[in-house]
């Protein structure tokens, strides 16, 4: 596991806690419970951060989704809920 996520439950922004912080980039894709990609997030993480902010996701139905984060070779996958 190369991040954590300060809380599984969000309403239009996630924050993202990096393990070990290396330079490189960080992808991160929200599916709904279909698997039908409803989000991208793309950020050139420099080495050092630890902390990176997802913004703009008000625009989401409120339910379950499965957030897939992708580093380098690494991928991870956490399930999230947006709620009210």
């Amino acid at each position: 596991m190369f991040a954590t996520i300060k809380s599984p439950i969000f309403i239009d922004v996630l924050t993202f806690e990096l393990v070990e912080p290396i330079r490189s980039s960080l992808r991160a894709i929200l599916r709904d419970e279909k698997g039908a990609e409803c989000s991208r997030m793309e950020a050139n993480v420099l080495k050092g951060d630890r902390t990176v902010t997802w913004k703009g996701l008000n625009d989401l139905p409120y339910g379950v989704y499965t957030l897939e984060l992708f580093q380098g070779e690494d991928e991870q996958k956490m399930r999230l809920v947006k709620r009210v």
